[in-house]
């Protein structure tokens, strides 16, 4: 009972009443992974609603590619996801292909499956180092940048570009093997694998990582599909979906993927399948390797290349899911439409749900364990 000042006569206590709160978190933030704004409003510590404010990092790449000659249009594919610019170029390179009816020879298909996953391992280590970067941990993003370091010096070696490679082409690859290449591929390979090993030991069983990770950021399988989730983000809710094994494309077509699925639905869930996958593309790259076939690197194709009228829909499985590239030809040398399909942008949209009901320290955790990046996002 509280007393009035005044009479001396004792009071029923006023209601403490709570307001809600409005936060901006980014655009210029670091646990964002680019410049993306997060509108929150907020009832003390808990989320009660987040509206996701895009489109700072636009450049406009569709209607670029629309102004591009079609075989000067995949450059401009590395920076819509920069951190796996070689799986962009190979979805670009196979929407042409298949506008033109055309097929890679194998020895370029080999290749482009080995860089391919060697990009996947490089967005996966990339993710990892830098997720627990958000949640307090700073050793493994030292680790996990000096593995992804051999392989952009692999790059390098092999387009000339460690970031943006620009290395694919139409109807093959730029260029072939440079001498030694392959051993050195195959000893990094051997490397990387002892590393993962540590890896695994300084994060998978840590109290506090699987604290803040464990049952936090649940998507049960029926949600992941309704919201059109693909990579990761599906497969760690159960759901076996992986582009490689399902609409086989090139070379996955003889060399069989062991899809990497969690039940969980949670943030570890989805750690642990990008983890799982990093050592299947070791894998696959080993395979890949040892069967690699001879011949040619690359078909003959016109510079001035003009595809049939009509449209086209060529999707590969990118390091965050279903990468599509959607063109519309008028039967001139440029693409009268372009349409990304960008895993990142579709499974964005999945946030505000997540992050209902949760504190405020879980936002990060949510947030990272969906992998986005700004590029491929915007466009």
């Amino acid at each position: 009972m509280a007393t009035d000042q005044d009479t001396g006569i004792a009071s029923e206590p006023e209601e403490f009443k709570t307001q809600e709160m409005l936060l901006n978190m980014g655009p210029q933030h670091p646990s964002t992974h680019g410049v993306l704004r997060l509108v929150m409003t907020l009832e003390g510590e808990t989320v009660v609603d987040c509206t996701p404010v895009i489109g700072y990092l636009h450049r406009g790449i569709e209607k670029i590619l629309e102004n591009r000659p079609v075989m000067g249009g995949i450059r401009y594919m590395d920076n819509a996801d920069y951190l796996s610019p070689m799986l962009s170029e190979i979805a670009y390179a196979g929407a042409v292909e298949q506008e033109m009816g055309i097929e890679p020879p194998l020895r370029a298909q080999y290749i482009r499956l080995l860089v391919g996953e060697m990009q996947r391992i490089a967005s996966h280590l990339v993710w990892v180092g830098t997720y627990l970067l958000d949640l307090g941990a700073f050793t493994p993003v030292l680790w996990t940048f000096r593995d992804r370091e051999g392989i952009l010096s692999l790059f390098e070696a092999l387009g000339g570009s460690r970031f943006n490679v620009n290395y694919l082409r139409v109807g093959g690859v730029l260029h072939d093997f440079p001498k030694g290449w392959l051993a050195e591929c195959e000893a990094f390979l051997d490397q990387l694998e002892k590393n993962m090993v540590e890896l695994h030991q300084l994060i998978t069983g840590n109290e506090i990582f699987e604290a803040r990770t464990q049952g936090v950021g649940y998507i049960d399988p029926q949600q992941a599909i309704a919201y059109g989730l693909t990579g990761p983000m599906l497969r760690g809710s159960g759901v076996n979906f992986d582009l490689r094994v399902n609409r086989p494309y090139m070379a996955y077509r003889e060399v069989p993927v062991n899809v990497q699925v969690r039940q969980e639905g949670d943030c570890y869930a989805r750690y642990r399948v990008r983890m799982q996958e990093i050592t299947e593309s070791i894998r696959l790259c080993r395979v890949a390797i040892d069967k690699m076939p001879g011949g040619a690197i690359s078909m003959r194709v016109p510079i001035a290349l003009r595809a049939p009228r009509g449209e086209t829909y060529f999707a590969i499985e990118s390091s965050k899911g279903e990468l599509g590239i959607y063109f519309i030809s008028d039967g001139s040398e440029y693409p009268w439409r372009a349409k990304i399909r960008g895993p990142s942008f579709t499974n964005l949209q999945i946030l505000p749900e997540l992050l209902r009901g949760h504190k405020m320290s879980d936002v990060v955790a949510i947030m990272g364990s969906i992998d986005i990046v700004l590029g491929e996002v915007d466009r």
